[in-house]
């Protein structure tokens, strides 16, 4: 089968919109891993001497807080309090924890990140389920329903689209470009009725099917930083050291115990200049105090702080008193806040994507497409501290044993060990109590005399 005209228009048409956002894509991406170059250093530095630019990655600062702090507990179904095996299964199979962590990486930098889920040729019971890159991928979403019609995944060579993979509800097809023209190579009438691909926008508006990057927040003032700690560089090299001065005196003055010029720095650097011509003078200028760029740079990390809900160490403001836990806990609530929230809206396309895979494990639709996601604390306290409040609690009889072992984190296979253990001991404790002599009987004398 060869592709209609609709399905050619199509691909165009989404590979457009691809390049219409990759100038912005790639610079978010340099933003992202610091290889961003400011365009404007200040009329103090000369343009030769951009090579001396100090790049402050705070984006990196601001994602790695976020996504740090995601942690899958559980998976449910509707109407189950406990996690669904078959659902973690999947998610352990498809190293999910790993992928989780780069589709919300991209929802920060990009402003959109995707999931897709595809047939398992070696375990048809495990589906793959794989973070798609941003800058390769292209979607097209029907407003009014709310739901995707169409995605596309571009490939590259030699920086020129040569092959695709159009995704459509009921069918996907991979294609090549050959003379300027799209040619299938394959299809799969998978007949789901959906798009196999997750779309999640960040920041995404009321009546908008835009994302904004969530790194944007903080970008003016990383460039702020970036030059002020590239000027400070130039400042030190330029007036941040101290600085002779000589009057009455020429080059050639300068000369080794045999009569040889004296190299100008080496004559620079002499702690002892000893001159003998009269009227000669040595002097020293005062180095420039370079106070004024740590200001500059505290007051863009305060303001860094303030927008992004990071606690002011995480911008190098720290004072010489190490705070209390107490402190620590408080200056990071709004941190806390805005990682839950943020799990709030990572959990929907998570759950829409575990939904989607139990459809290619089962043949049938999760009931609703309500697959709940449960997170642990992103407070992420100690080992110690987390386990002194679940004593508590279970002593107080608020939680059970099996209570007990979910708010610690364990996993399903652990939790089954356990019970094994627990019941292990249940038997060796019965049997023990069976084999145990009866006090007053001639059999527990007997055992008595033996220990004697």
């Amino acid at each position: 089968m060869t592709l209609s005209e609709s399905e050619k228009d199509l691909l165009t048409s989404l590979q457009r919109g691809l390049v219409k956002r990759s100038r912005t894509d790639l610079l978010n991406e340099r933003y992202r891993e610091g290889e961003a170059r400011i365009e404007h250093l200040g009329m103090a530095i000369p343009p030769e001497l951009r090579r001396f630019m100090v790049y402050i990655n705070w984006c990196d600062t601001l994602v790695s807080s976020y996504v740090d702090r995601q942690q899958v507990r559980a998976i449910t179904l509707p109407g189950e309090d406990e996690s669904d095996p078959d659902l973690r299964a999947m998610f352990d199979a498809s190293n999910m924890d790993t992928q989780l962590r780069m589709f919300s990486d991209d929802s920060w930098t990009y402003g959109r990140s995707f999931f897709s889920v595809g047939t398992n040729e070696d375990n048809s019971g495990l589906p793959i389920i794989r973070a798609e890159a941003p800058t390769e991928m292209s979607a097209k979403v029907d407003i009014r329903r709310q739901k995707m019609t169409a995605a596309a995944r571009f490939y590259k060579n030699e920086d020129k689209v040569s092959a695709a993979v159009l995704y459509l509800q009921n069918v996907t097809v991979w294609v090549h470009r050959k003379n300027g023209h799209w040619v299938e190579d394959d299809r799969d009438e998978h007949n789901l009725s959906a798009v196999p691909v997750i779309m999640h926008l960040h920041r995404r508006r009321s009546g908008k099917w835009l994302g904004k990057p969530g790194i944007s927040i903080v970008i003016p003032l990383v460039d702020s930083v970036t030059r002020t700690m590239t000027n400070m560089q130039f400042a030190q090299e330029a007036a941040g050291l101290p600085r002779t001065w000589m009057t009455g005196v020429a080059a050639g003055d300068f000369v080794d115990q045999n009569g040889k010029p004296i190299p100008k720095f080496e004559a620079y650097w002499n702690a002892i200049h000893t001159l003998t011509k009269e009227g000669a003078k040595v002097g020293q200028l005062t180095a420039a105090d370079l106070k004024n760029f740590e200001t500059a740079v505290n007051v863009n990390g305060k303001l860094a702080s303030s927008l992004t809900k990071l606690p002011p160490d995480y911008f190098g403001i720290t004072t010489q008193n190490p705070s209390t836990e107490g402190a620590i806990r408080g200056a990071e609530a709004r941190l806390i806040r805005g990682v839950e929230s943020f799990n709030t809206q990572i959990g929907d396309p998570l759950g829409w994507t575990m939904a989607l895979a139990m459809r290619f494990r089962t043949g049938e639709w999760v009931e609703g497409n309500r697959v709940r996601v449960d997170w642990f604390d992103p407070a992420t306290p100690t080992i110690a501290q987390r386990m002194d409040a679940v004593v508590k609690a279970k002593s107080a009889g608020i939680l059970s044993r099996e209570g007990s072992w979910d708010e610690l984190g364990w996993s399903e296979a652990r939790k089954a060990r356990e019970r094994a253990y627990f019941e292990a001991e249940s038997d060796e404790a019965l049997l023990n109590g069976i084999l145990r002599p009866v006090a007053g009987t001639p059999e527990a004398a007997a055992s008595a005399e033996l220990g004697a």
